[in-house]
């Protein structure tokens, strides 16, 4: 008996369960996709999906900290 196992070619999702949409940027924090992007997922084609992906990276800045309120406060002092 052969164990043949059926693989679909097709890009992984970039999921890392940490699903928490950032307030203003609309992004997931956990894996920086738009809701949107998220939603359609298993409809998009492999190609879309790895222009999604290759884009990814690049959101990650638009997470970072901003040093507000007290914080900011006393660099600015």
């Amino acid at each position: 008996m052969t164990n043949m196992v059926w693989k679909r070619n097709e890009v992984e999702s970039p999921c890392v369960q940490i699903c928490v949409v950032h307030p203003t940027e609309r992004i997931c924090t956990g894996c920086y996709r738009t809701l949107d992007e998220i939603s359609r997922w298993s409809k998009m084609d492999s190609v879309e999906r790895a222009e999604i992906m290759e884009d990814l990276p690049s959101r990650k800045p638009r997470l970072a900290k901003r040093r507000g309120g007290r914080a900011g406060r006393l660099k600015n002092s």
